[in-house]
């Protein structure tokens, strides 16, 4: 291995370390890929948590600066092939060989500058965020699933979305009190923190069903080597989601749901073996 491959394998596990690091659950998916496809996702996972800190985490420093430098340096390292910021190395090397569009880095970007000025969003505004924070990361991942195949792409992209769209918005339910009480934040269109009622949870729940009902249908038309990894995570969530739906509204405004780890591994397993004897 010469000193130029040493150093994109190791930009590349940086990227697999913060996935390690940050979620469980998307991990766990990761690993049911075909080997070829790790480090791709990796290393847009890690560039896509790193600006959601950016805005999430670092409230003594100035967000809006360290944003702007955060897209001038993704923009630089793609256009130059290069990084000494690991992170970005990473993602710039998966950016310019699956020929990722800026027009999909440009939306997450402006998606995460959106964090910094707006704590109540109306529809247009709501599914713009929708949009550039989720859809745009599957299309994202998909293009790598496709690795080149434009046919495919073209007719996954609406089910890669719909997958995205409905796992930031049971993103939204679970995190409604940390993001209300942390960030001020309510991302649902006219929907209020003090009157989050069961009607106004069912009307979400049934928008994210139909959403995750159009995603199926893509999931079983990935190619092989992708469609394990993506229909685990897509059963993790759909289970995240039945215990949300099970809860009442009080509930979900006082706590943060989760899956424990255990109950994730074991999600994990039995999707694998029923995969693999033809029952998944």
């Amino acid at each position: 291995m010469d000193h130029k491959e040493l150093f994109d394998e190791t930009a590349l596990e940086c990227s697999k370390l913060i996935t390690q690091r940050y979620s469980t659950s998307f991990t766990l998916g990761i690993r049911t890929l075909h080997k070829e496809l790790h480090m791709p996702i990796y290393a847009i996972y890690g560039f896509v948590r790193y600006a959601d800190e950016i805005v999430d985490t670092f409230h003594d420093k100035d967000k809006q600066a360290l944003l702007n430098a955060f897209r001038e340096d993704t923009y630089r390292a793609i256009r130059e092939g290069i990084s000494l910021n690991p992170v970005l190395h990473a993602f710039q090397l998966i950016v310019n060989k699956y020929h990722i569009e800026r027009e999909l880095i440009d939306a997450f970007l402006t998606s995460m500058e959106m964090d910094l000025d707006f704590t109540r969003y109306n529809d247009s505004k709501y599914q713009e965020y929708i949009y550039g924070s989720a859809e745009v990361v599957g299309l994202m991942c998909l293009r790598v699933f496709c690795k080149g195949n434009r046919e495919t792409y073209d007719r996954l992209k609406g089910a890669a979305c719909k997958l995205g769209a409905a796992f930031q918005k049971v993103n939204f339910l679970r995190d409604l009190k940390s993001d209300f009480e942390e960030r001020g934040r309510v991302y649902f269109p006219g929907v209020e923190f003090e009157n989050f009622t069961s009607a106004v949870k069912s009307e979400i729940e049934a928008d994210i069903e139909r959403d995750f009902d159009a995603a199926l249908i893509g999931i079983h038309q990935l190619p092989d080597g992708a469609m394990l990894g993506v229909k685990i995570a897509y059963l993790y969530y759909r289970k995240l989601f039945s215990k949300i739906k099970g809860l009442p509204p009080e509930v979900i405004t006082r706590e943060r749901i989760r899956i424990p780890n255990g109950r994730k591994m074991a999600l994990l397993l039995r999707t694998y073996f029923g995969y693999k004897t033809g029952l998944g």
